[in-house]
């Protein structure tokens, strides 16, 4: 039972990580220790499935629940206290950076991991540098072909929810889906436009569905062949995600006391995400 809620509460943070621009849901999947079971249980959903429904169903039930209830909560205390929640979730992140650099350090530092360290890293601080998307994308009275977008825009966004470092929020405000998608979450958790909101979120969620399994085989792939090398690619990835989170909070006017309590929230997240990480 212990085991399925601490599966439960890390499903939690995971869908509500996928629901913050910048904070990136693969990311905390690898801190919190359950990435490679992940991909590998996604990759091979067929067999042995009552034991891999064990593991993916609190996980999904966790994520599920954060982003229903989560949306409203986390869009106000970023609106509200920016800083402070974003400190919260850098904690989360670099608490999880000792797993992952007992991954890497059992092996020779080789130039090419160097360098693919570096090209990851640039690569996710150049997306973080892109402007975001048109908010004037409306997902009313979609037709057949607005339904089949909406279909492509989930396989992209989970795409890039399941690797390490790259936001799927992110992406989905580059590409202009980020308000409306989380807005149609809004409304459908206070019982509004429920027709219209889940002909809008079902093509959205089979894309996610088909994107995440896609891109788990990829990745199964690449740790199979290539481990190390992959390994040092997602610590790029994992370290440009620090980097971008602390580059989004330096413009905020902040008073003393929510330096304070962001501070203390920082040390809370990593202690939680080493913790979570462990277990």
């Amino acid at each position: 039972m212990k085991e399925k809620i601490i599966l439960l509460l890390k499903g939690f943070f995971i869908g509500i990580a996928n629901i913050i621009p910048g904070v990136s849901g693969g990311t905390l999947a690898l801190t919190l220790g359950i990435y490679e079971e992940l991909i590998e249980t996604v990759s091979h959903i067929a067999t042995n499935l009552k034991k891999k429904m064990g593991f993916l169903i609190p996980i999904g039930l966790g994520a599920v629940l954060a982003i229903l209830i989560g949306s409203k909560i986390i869009k106000e205390s970023l609106q509200f206290f920016p800083f402070a929640t974003t400190l919260f979730f850098i904690g989360l992140i670099l608490g999880g950076v000792p797993l992952l650099t007992r991954k890497v350090k059992k092996e020779k530092i080789s130039g090419s991991c160097v360098f693919i360290l570096i090209l990851t890293l640039l690569f996710v601080l150049g997306l973080s540098l892109l402007k975001t998307g048109s908010d004037g994308i409306t997902l009313s009275n979609l037709g057949f072909g607005g339904y089949v977008l909406l279909m492509i825009i989930g396989v992209i966004a989970a795409a890039t929810m399941v690797i390490p470092g790259v936001s799927g929020s992110m992406v989905l405000m580059l590409l202009g889906y980020y308000n409306p998608i989380i807005n149609t979450i809004e409304k459908l958790t206070h019982f509004k436009n429920m027709g219209e909101c889940i002909l809008i979120l079902v093509p959205f969620g089979v894309g996610v569905l088909i994107g995440v399994v896609a891109i788990a085989k990829l990745i199964e792939f690449l740790l199979k062949k290539y481990e190390v090398k992959t390994y040092y690619a997602v610590l790029g990835f994992v370290i440009a995600s620090i980097l971008t989170l602390f580059k989004s909070i330096f413009p905020i006017e902040v008073e003393k006391i929510e330096i304070i309590v962001g501070l203390l929230l920082l040390v809370v997240g990593t202690l939680v995400g080493y913790k979570l990480g462990d277990e």
